[in-house]
């Protein structure tokens, strides 16, 4: 049953306001508070909700219509949303496809989830593209009330949200690859892993997901072919035991990792991470793969970057054409890689896929 157009707005720390109408869930007190991003992705829009990597943060959709083709319960990248809050300039009036499940209003509120539309969302992206991501609040309370929450409202610096968003135990997960793919164990860290990460990574082995707090003994103990280290978010330098863990593990098993995990790595290594002013967020990310001179389309979720001048025993493997940051490296003297992009995302929509079959690869060449 639909429901009466309810005012909303959006207060960011800067004391910026931006009017709307509150969709999905309905926060007691009217109030919503997170780190505003924007994305520019023009389809795939329960596949951004559903990410663990956006835990702490309120999701700006660049493209206008939102919510046309519904939602479906395989598209999800998690058991439930993370992010804070969505929001949307036109949340569509009803979906239309084949595959749909339910539309994305009920879906969001379903979740506990608010949202708010009728935003400029041109204005807002231009105002964080411009200030950076920032801090804020949304939601139906009176201007007074929203401005004093979004004094107070903090971002993603220093707080370790993988804690948050990490599984409590452990999932196994078949190969679907064949007999080859079933023949290779891997071990994969949850650090707020999605679905179609796990999907990608049973094409080329067996899996088995733990938690971030697992030890390094612990995985070893699991007998690995290799270990497989995922997305997650917040910000890097927060996040507690696990550059240990990997310290541990590398040397000793083919290490792969992905967005956070690329950051963990990194900073097992020694290297520093900062923050970008507005993150990368979207699936139309050009990267050049060094070895290749390849261009990928890329799909994207991060605020934080490696420096790659803080690492050594690497080789810089691929670079980000927009800004020239850091995209992924490998090591020279230990069986490891990583990729700060989303290569199971495919907005390319292959492009990127290899590198699960590289990391085969290398279990097998450490295998030998």
């Amino acid at each position: 049953m639909s429901r009466g157009i309810e005012e909303a707005a959006i207060v960011l720390a800067d004391g910026t306001l931006f009017e709307g109408e509150a969709i999905g869930a309905r926060p007691e007190g009217g109030v919503t508070p997170g780190e505003f991003v924007f994305n520019t992705v023009l389809s795939g829009y329960q596949e951004v909700i559903s990410d663990p990597s956006y835990a702490g943060q309120v999701i700006t959709f660049t493209y206008p219509h939102i919510g046309n083709y519904g939602v479906n319960a395989h598209d999800d990248e998690s058991v439930r949303p993370h992010c804070s809050g969505v929001v949307v300039r036109e949340l569509a009036r009803r979906h239309s496809n084949h595959r749909a499940e339910g539309d994305l209003d009920s879906y969001l509120r379903g979740f506990g989830v608010a949202g708010i539309a009728g935003v400029d969302t041109r204005r807002l992206t231009r105002h964080l593209r411009d200030h950076g991501a920032m801090p804020g609040v949304f939601g139906s309370a009176d201007e007074a009330t929203l401005r004093s929450a979004a004094s107070a409202a903090v971002g993603t610096d220093g707080r370790d949200l993988v804690a948050e968003v990490t599984a409590a135990g452990v999932a196994s997960h078949a190969a679907t690859g064949g007999a080859a793919a079933a023949s290779r164990r891997v071990v994969a860290v949850d650090l707020g892993i999605k679905t179609t990460i796990v999907r990608s990574l049973t094409t080329v082995a067996s899996v088995e997901v733990v938690p971030a707090t697992t030890s390094a003994a612990d995985i070893l103990a699991l007998s690995p072919d290799g270990v497989f280290l995922s997305n997650g978010p917040g910000d890097p330098a927060a996040v507690a035991v696990v550059p240990d863990t990997v310290r541990e593990l590398l040397g000793r098993v083919p290490v792969f990792g992905i967005c956070m995990g690329h950051q963990m790595i990194g900073t097992a290594l020694g290297g520093r991470t900062a923050k970008l002013p507005f993150g990368h967020h979207g699936g139309n990310h050009p990267v050049r793969d060094l070895g290749t001179g390849r261009v990928e389309i890329t799909s994207q979720n991060h605020n934080y970057v490696v420096d790659p001048d803080s690492l050594d025993r690497v080789e810089v493997t691929h670079v980000n054409l927009n800004d020239g940051t850091l995209e992924g490296f490998r090591c020279l003297d230990v069986p490891a890689f990583a990729v700060q992009y989303h290569p199971e995302a495919g907005p390319g929509p292959h492009d990127s896929h290899y590198l699960f079959g590289r990391f085969a690869d290398m279990i097998d060449e450490h295998r030998r």
